[in-house]
């Protein structure tokens, strides 16, 4: 199979994703958040039986609460979790009278199943907040480790490839707020794709560095060619063999299986996608270019 340069259109295309992401965020339709990330509600019971969604909407849409989502779970399909985004913490407890009594009217075997919590905006601030920080000493470490077993371009190229994964799965999350939204789990996902995305740039820069020093004369973007189609292999049953796990959780899991599966899957197309098209060539682009500054010097 011949393998061709076209990171720059990939790159392209990348760019275009992210662009229309921060288009929409900027005109007010950003990224979904959940109650881990903007605050809210979040109340589970049991109905005791079979149930329909519309009957618990209906309650909230009569207590004039706007903004809020309705799941129904249990292995028999009988309690529901209701999230309240914009809730403040002094009417937590009125809230969940109002909602108890409307519901007992049609359902009375209605039960608390699980804990009522409250999460407040501060408390969603850190978490975005600690989860950049994550994202960024994972980048730091990463060009470290992959400098020193490698070199410093290929340290640069990872990193580079790192960052598009993340910004691709985010831009992803903007063009997909009516599918997800996104919650804690998220960001287990998202560090997931970090450790994936830089495991297959690994294996293809190990393959560069032993064909580089096979034929140091050869264009480095040659040797980027033979190095991915020698890893091509590799690449595909990994790649299906991890994806046909991911599909199926996201296909018969729940809603929030759902909200880290759907990230995870967004998160190794992209990481594949940038292993193979982009990062090898920014690693090529560096070391030509220091190539030629080493011929200028000469």
């Amino acid at each position: 199979m011949t393998i061709k340069n076209h990171s720059k259109v990939c790159l392209m295309i990348s760019a275009a994703i992210m662009v229309v992401a921060l288009v929409m965020s900027l005109c007010g339709a950003g990224i979904n958040l959940g109650i881990d990330f903007a605050g809210g509600l979040s109340m589970q019971y049991s109905m005791g039986g079979q149930f329909e969604e519309s009957d618990v909407s209906a309650v909230l849409s009569g207590m004039g609460v706007g903004d809020f989502t309705v799941t129904t779970q249990g292995a028999n399909k009988d309690e529901v979790n209701v999230r309240i985004k914009s809730v403040g913490e002094d009417d937590i407890q009125a809230v969940q009278q109002a909602f108890e009594a409307g519901l007992k009217e049609k359902y009375p075997e209605l039960s608390q199943a699980g804990d009522v919590s409250y999460v407040g905006p501060v408390a969603g601030a850190t978490l975005l907040s600690n989860a950049f920080w994550s994202v960024l000493l994972a980048s730091a470490l990463m060009l470290v480790y992959i400098a020193f077993r490698f070199d410093f371009n290929s340290g640069v190229a990872a990193v580079f490839g790192l960052l598009h994964d993340v910004l691709i799965m985010l831009s992803f999350m903007v063009l997909l707020r009516s599918v997800i939204q996104m919650n804690s789990s998220f960001i287990a996902a998202m560090l997931t794709i970090v450790g994936y995305s830089i495991n297959n740039t690994i294996v293809i820069f190990d393959r560069i560095r032993e064909n580089a020093r096979k034929a140091p004369s050869v264009a480095r973007e040659d040797v980027v060619n033979q190095s991915i189609r020698e890893c091509l292999g590799r690449t595909i049953n990994t790649t299906l063999t991890t994806l046909i796990t991911i599909v199926s959780l996201y296909v018969l899991g729940v809603d929030s299986i759902k909200e880290f599966a759907l990230p995870i899957i967004i998160g190794i197309l992209s990481g594949v996608y940038s292993a193979n098209m982009i990062n090898g060539y920014v690693w090529a682009a560096l070391e030509e270019a220091k190539r030629a500054r080493k011929a200028k010097k000469a």
